[in-house]
């Protein structure tokens, strides 16, 4: 399978799983947006909303850094501007899931 074809894939398996997720983070947003420190602490330290958010997080960030790289291919016409631009987006999209997720699941 070519690279690009694997990459629309997963674009595509990314978005089915970010609707209903989007759909559960909204409405669960919506519901702590007022609540106090230790109300939203206690949301977060449920296993269902750390197992969801933390997939929630990794879909969303694939899809992101998979769209914007492909953005990175048709505009930028440097090929190291583009690979630097892509690489570094790419470990952002590791690194910023991985901080979130080790913070949300270090909550009692």
């Amino acid at each position: 399978m070519h690279h690009s074809t694997k990459k629309w894939l997963v674009t595509k398996f990314c978005s089915i799983i970010l609707i209903p997720l989007m759909f559960w983070f909204i409405v669960n947003l919506a519901s702590i947006y007022d609540s106090s420190y230790n109300e939203v602490v206690n949301f977060f330290s449920t296993t269902a909303s750390k197992a969801l958010y933390s997939l929630f997080l990794i879909a969303a960030f694939s899809f992101f850094s998979l769209t914007i790289s492909e953005v990175f291919e048709d505009y930028i016409k440097n090929e190291k501007i583009k690979n630097v631009a892509t690489k570094t987006l790419y470990v952002f999209a590791i690194i910023i899931p991985i901080i979130t997720i080790s913070s949300i699941l270090s909550l009692n």
